[in-house]
């Protein structure tokens, strides 16, 4: 059974911090990649950060030493904590999981078979 719910999105002001939660099936956690996108309207979806191979991570320029993606083992359960939040940070943001990671501007993105349904982040200046 495959199973992504994220939770822990909401409102904040520019400058705050959130903390994004995904459970996962044991299936879906155990896969080799997981990560977090976001989409802001009118653009397209782009990954924020990837956790794979046992424990490698990536983040692209744009959130890199303000986003940290961890997993809880215990829990199966992945996070993304988000700090020093701006206005372009706005979006709704997604888990995923798959089975293949691809390199693109220095960022190793998830090539993601599932996903779950999105919790929306909104970040006002």
């Amino acid at each position: 059974q495959v199973q992504l719910v994220e939770s822990g999105g909401g409102s904040v002001q520019a400058g705050g911090s959130l903390r994004l939660s995904c459970a996962a099936s044991e299936s879906t956690y155990s896969m080799y990649c997981m990560g977090w996108f976001r989409q802001a309207p009118g653009k397209e979806r782009e990954g924020v950060a990837t956790i794979y191979s046992g424990g490698r991570i990536s983040y692209p320029d744009s959130v890199k030493g303000r986003f940290t993606i961890s997993k809880d083992n215990a829990k199966n359960t992945l996070y993304l904590q988000m700090n020093s939040l701006k206005p372009e940070d706005t979006g709704m943001y997604y888990c995923a999981a798959g089975a293949y990671v691809s390199l693109s501007g220095g960022f190793w993105r998830c090539d993601s078979k599932y996903w779950g349904q999105g919790t929306q982040v909104t970040v006002s200046s």
